[in-house]
């Protein structure tokens, strides 16, 4: 085995990865399609593969020393029956090892102090630390999880101009807006529906929250719940004395107005992002395998 150790953030919209010696010090970085390993594992795990190719080359290294590297590659779904045991055995790294990709934002954000973390990309996903004890929930997928995640908001959007279209619902600029951009035809976003990614969905995001600000009144409905969705989360893992709550991902700032205060006195900057933390544990995994050769 080298001593190279790569981390890979493997995210719903693209996968990143880094590679780092034994210090931590990262020399290579490379980016690849996404690694939504729930609904599309094969092409996951490509990806996964490119990525590290690219850092390694990236870093001046032969693509070939991908086989004697360790390395840790965070994809949401690892948690979810064998789906991380499956690309553990199929990554072409010397030592591999599949975690959540709450546990990586986890350890970016906060090294190893204790803490939570709730990140907020295509998917979303919660992690907490407390006295080095690991508790993490949520990262379900969008179509029974993944509250306030991008995905999650597109969706919301698509089903409340649908109920504005059926007078279900009240409309507003944001579900007329929509409908028009499907030609009014509601059959067409159903369609669009039955046929879109999780990452498909989550292009709508910005739009719910550009509206949400201006007082639309369905985008705050649909903003309101989801951070209604956040607190509930947040509280599950909170307890007394929680030194600091961080919010990672595309939408985190989108989220912050929007929490109760008692959330919001907690919030700290994250130290680094996800792909760091992905490095800081392939970096750990090096040094014990190296360790234990000894």
């Amino acid at each position: 085995m080298t001593e190279l150790a790569i981390g890979i953030d493997g995210g719903g919209t693209s996968c990143r990865a880094a590679v780092a010696d034994r210090n931590g010090t990262i020399i290579g970085r490379g980016k690849s399609g996404p690694a939504n390993i729930l609904s599309d594992l094969e092409n996951s795990l490509l990806n996964i593969a490119e990525s590290a190719r690219l850092a390694l080359i990236d870093a001046g290294v032969a693509a070939e020393t991908i086989s004697s590297v360790a390395a840790v590659v965070g994809v949401a779904g690892a948690n979810v029956t064998d789906y991380g045991q499956r690309i553990e055995k199929a990554l072409p790294f010397a030592e591999g090892r599949v975690v959540t990709d709450a546990l990586i934002a986890l350890q970016g954000a906060l090294g190893d102090a204790d803490g939570i973390v709730g990140a907020f990309g295509t998917g979303s996903v919660y992690n907490a630390r407390k006295d080095g004890r690991l508790n993490g929930i949520g990262g379900w997928g969008f179509v029974v999880g993944d509250q306030a995640s991008g995905a999650r908001l597109g969706r919301d959007l698509m089903e409340r101009s649908l109920l504005a279209h059926d007078g279900v619902r009240p409309a507003s600029p944001m579900t007329e807006a929509i409908l028009a951009e499907y030609g009014d035809d509601p059959e067409r976003i159903v369609e669009f529906a039955h046929s879109a990614r999780p990452t498909d969905f989550a292009r709508y995001a910005p739009v719910v929250f550009e509206h949400a600000t201006s007082g639309d009144a369905v985008a705050v409905g649909i903003v309101t719940d989801a951070a209604t969705a956040i607190g509930e989360s947040l509280e599950a893992l909170l307890w007394p004395g929680c030194p600091s709550i961080c919010l990672l991902g595309g939408l985190a700032e989108a989220y912050e107005p929007w929490l109760p205060q008692r959330y919001r006195q907690l919030l700290a900057k994250p130290k680094n992002d996800a792909l760091h933390g992905a490095v800081e544990l392939a970096v750990k995994l090096l040094n014990e395998r190296q360790r234990g050769a000894a």
